[in-house]
C-alpha cells in the first residue's frame, strides 16, 4: 500500500468538493440578493401595485340612458352631462375630521347634511371601501369652479361627469314620461336578495319613477362600462404603472330609445287650447288605439324631481289642492254626465223596446213617484226621439229609457265598452272607475235603502255613482267610431337601438268587440253629428266648417242643483260642474277621437268643445300639408 496516496488523496478531494459547494452557495446567495434588490428596490412600485390588487382603482362609466322621442322623431327626453361628487372611502384619509368638513364647507352643507355624508362614507367603508359613494348630484357651475380650484387637499374626492336626464318640454307630458331619482336602500337590498346581477344598481344610481321611465326601465337603461387605473394610497393615478392592467377600459353600451305615438304638434295645440285650471285631454287614433295627445293639468316639472328636489318643493306639491302629481286622464274618475248618453241610447235600441223614432214628450222633466227629475232645459224640448235627445241633450228621453229598462241593461252595455275596469294602458297608473249595477247599489247603499228606480234614472244620464276616466270615455267614442272595437290604449309604438334602428314595434291590441248593429250605430252617429253640426245642437256654436265632427257635450254635476240654476261664474270653483266634450272625426270615416274634461269648468259646449275643435283643426291641416305616412291601421 502506498502511504502517500492512502493519506493525502482523499483530503484534497474533500476540500475541492467543499470549495465548489461554497462557490455554488455563494453564487446562489448572490443571485438571490440581486433578485431581492430588483424586486424590492428597482421594481418596488410595480410589484407593490401588483401584490395589492385593491390599489387598482375601478371607476364605473355610466351608460347613456335611452332617449324618448315623439312619433315624428322630436326629442322629448335626452341626457346632458352632470358633474357629480363622489368619495371613495379607501382613499379618503382623515375623512371625518378633515376631508368631509372641507367638502361640506365648499358645498354649503349644514350639520345634518355633513352627518349624513359621514354616515354614508362609514357604511361604504364597511361594505365596499373601493366603491365611490355619491355625495352631491348635479353641481352648479359655481360649486364646480370651487371644487376644481380647491379640491387638491381632499384625497378620495372625485368630480365625475355622468349622464343626467333632461326633459325638454318641462311640465308637458310629465306624468306620461315620469321622472328619475336615486335608488333606495331597500331596493338595493331587494336586488341583493334576488341575486339580480344582470344589470346591478349601486348606491347613488338613478332609477325610473312613474310613467315611461319606470315602465320601460330595463329598455332605457344601458350596460355600464368600467375604467381601471393603478393608483397610490391617496387614489392618485400612477401613469408609469398603467401597463400592468390587462384591460384598462370596458366600453359602456347605451340603452335603447323609445318612440312614442304622441305627436308633439297635436300635443302643443292641446296644451294651448285647453282652457281649464284642471282637467284632461285625450286624443286617440280610432283605428289602432295609439294615443296622439294627452294632457293632464296641472302638472309637475320632472326636471325638478330628477335630482336635487328639496323637501319644501315636495311639500308644496303634496299640499297643492289641485294635486299636480295626479294624472287625470287615467288616475281620476268623474261623473261622465251627458257623454254617457250614448251608452243608454245603445241599451235602449238593443232592448227592442225603443227604436230610432221612439218619442217622449219633454215638458222640462220626468215624474217618478212624487219627484220630478229635471231636464237640462226647464221649459222642455217638446216631442223628442233618440236623435234629438242626443242633439239637445234631453234628459227626459233617457229617464224614460231607464224607467222602462232598469239599470242593469244600461250597465251591461257600459261594461262591454270597458267602463268600470282598467283599460290596460300599463304605462301610467289608473283607476277602474265605477259602472254601477242594481247589485252594486244594494251592496254600497244599504243605508239609503239600496237600489231604487231613481238610481237608474241618475245612471242613465251619467250621474249617480257612474264614474269614468277621460281615457275610458275616449275609448268608448273610438269604439263607436270604428264599429265596436275597444282597443288597449298604447303610448309607445317602437323601440330603437342607440343608432336609431328599429328593433321592435308594438302592433295594435284589441281588448274586445262590442256588439253594435249598423242601424244602431247609425242612430248614434246621426245624433252625435247633430250635436255639433245642426242648429239646436249643444256644440253647434263651435263647429268646424270643413270637417264633420260627431260629438257629445256633457255637464256633470258636482253639487246638487238647487231650486234656481246658477251661472258658472256665480258658483264657487269647487262646486262648479265638470265640462265634458267627447267626439270623433270625420264622422263618415273616423280617424281621431278626442275627449276634453274641464274640471269644474262649467258647460261642455262652451268650456270643453272648443279645445277639441282646435286639435281637430290642427290634425286635418297637418294632413293637407304633407303626404300621409304609412299607418299601422293600413296593415291587413
Amino acid at each position: 500500500m502506498n502511504p502517500v496516496l492512502g493519506n493525502n488523496a482523499p483530503g484534497r478531494d474533500l476540500r475541492m468538493r467543499y470549495m465548489w459547494l461554497g462557490l455554488v452557495m455563494l453564487s446562489g446567495i448572490g443571485a438571490l440578493a440581486l433578485q431581492l434588490y430588483r424586486l424590492q428596490v428597482i421594481r418596488y412600485d410595480e410589484y407593490t401595485a401588483r401584490s395589492v390588487a385593491n390599489f387598482v382603482k375601478e371607476t364605473r362609466i355610466l351608460a347613456d340612458r335611452g332617449m324618448i322621442k315623439d312619433a315624428t322623431g322630436q326629442l322629448l327626453v335626452q341626457n346632458r352631462p352632470s358633474f357629480d361628487v363622489f368619495v371613495t372611502p379607501a382613499f379618503c384619509q382623515r375623512c371625518d375630521v378633515e376631508v368631509l368638513p372641507r367638502l361640506g364647507q365648499r358645498l354649503g352643507w349644514d350639520e345634518t347634511a355633513l352627518k349624513k355624508a359621514a354616515d354614508d362614507v362609514k357604511a361604504g367603508r364597511a361594505k365596499a371601501p373601493f366603491r365611490p359613494v355619491p355625495m352631491r348630484v348635479d353641481l352648479s357651475r359655481d360649486e364646480l369652479d370651487v371644487l376644481s380650484a380647491q379640491g387638491r387637499d381632499m384625497p378620495g374626492v372625485d368630480v365625475v361627469v355622468v349622464p343626467h336626464r333632461a326633459y325638454r318640454a318641462g311640465t308637458v307630458l310629465s306624468h306620461v314620461l315620469g321622472y328619475m331619482n336615486e335608488i333606495s336602500d331597500r331596493e338595493l337590498e331587494r336586488q341583493a336578495e334576488d341575486g339580480n346581477d344582470k344589470r346591478p344598481y349601486q348606491q347613488g344610481d338613478f332609477i325610473g319613477r312613474e310613467g315611461i321611465e319606470h315602465s320601460f326601465e330595463s329598455t332605457l337603461r344601458g350596460v355600464d362600462g368600467v375604467r381601471r387605473e393603478v393608483v397610490d394610497a391617496r387614489g392618485q393615478r400612477l401613469p408609469h404603472l398603467q401597463h400592468l392592467i390587462d384591460q384598462e377600459e370596458v366600453t359602456p353600451h347605451p340603452g335603447n330609445n323609445l318612440v312614442l305615438s304622441i305627436d308633439m304638434r297635436l300635443q302643443a295645440v292641446a296644451e294651448n287650447a285647453f282652457p281649464g285650471v284642471a282637467g284632461a285631454v285625450v286624443a286617440i287614433d280610432v283605428r289602432t288605439g295609439f294615443i296622439k295627445a294627452m294632457v293632464s293639468r296641472p302638472a309637475f316639472d320632472p326636471n325638478v324631481l330628477t335630482g336635487r328636489v328639496t323637501a319644501a318643493q315636495m311639500q308644496a306639491l303634496a299640499k297643492d289642492p289641485l294635486q299636480p302629481m295626479l294624472f287625470r286622464p287615467t288616475a281620476q274618475h268623474y261623473s261622465p254626465g251627458s257623454t254617457f248618453k250614448v251608452i243608454t241610447t245603445l241599451a235602449a235600441l238593443r232592448s227592442g223596446q225603443f227604436h230610432a223614432h221612439s218619442t217622449t214628450l219633454c215638458g222640462g222633466g220626468y215624474r217618478l213617484g212624487s219627484r220630478v227629475w229635471r231636464c237640462s232645459l226647464d221649459r222642455g224640448h217638446g216631442p223628442v226621439d233618440a236623435k234629438v235627445a242626443l242633439q239637445k241633450s234631453c234628459n227626459t228621453w233617457f229617464f224614460k229609457v231607464a224607467d222602462t229598462l232598469g239599470l242593469d241593461p244600461i250597465a251591461e252595455v257600459g261594461q262591454e265598452f270597458g267602463l268600470g275596469q282598467p283599460t290596460g294602458i300599463g304605462v301610467v297608473g289608473e283607476t277602474p272607475g265605477i259602472m254601477p249595477t242594481e247589485a252594486y247599489y244594494e251592496r254600497h247603499h244599504k243605508g239609503d235603502g239600496g237600489y231604487n228606480q231613481g238610481s237608474a234614472l241618475n245612471g242613465s244620464v251619467g250621474q249617480g255613482d257612474d264614474n269614468a276616466t277621460p281615457l275610458q270615455m275616449a275609448l268608448v267614442y273610438a269604439a263607436i267610431a270604428n264599429g265596436g272595437k275597444v282597443w288597449v290604449p298604447q303610448l309607445v309604438q317602437s323601440v330603437e337601438d342607440s343608432a336609431g334602428r328599429v328593433i321592435r314595434t308594438f302592433p295594435p291590441k284589441l281588448a274586445r268587440t262590442v256588439e253594435m248593429k249598423p242601424e244602431h250605430r247609425k242612430v248614434l252617429v246621426d245624433g252625435l253629428v247633430a250635436v255639433v253640426n245642426e242648429p239646436g245642437g249643444t256644440a253647434y256654436r263651435t263647429r268646424l266648417e270643413d270637417v264633420v265632427i260627431a260629438g257629445k257635450t256633457g255637464t256633470a254635476q258636482v253639487a246638487r242643483i238647487g231650486a234656481v240654476r246658477l251661472k258658472t261664474h256665480q258658483m264657487d270653483y269647487w262646486t262648479r260642474h265638470h265640462a265634458w266634450f267627447a267626439s270623433f272625426a270625420p264622422a263618415d270615416a273616423p280617424e281621431l277621437a278626442i275627449v276634453v274634461l274641464n274640471e269644474h269648468g262649467g258647460q261642455g259646449g262652451m268650456d270643453a268643445a272648443p279645445a277639441a275643435q282646435a286639435i281637430y283643426r290642427k290634425y286635418f291641416d297637418m294632413k293637407k300639408e304633407a303626404p300621409r305616412a304609412a299607418d299601422p291601421a293600413d296593415d291587413p
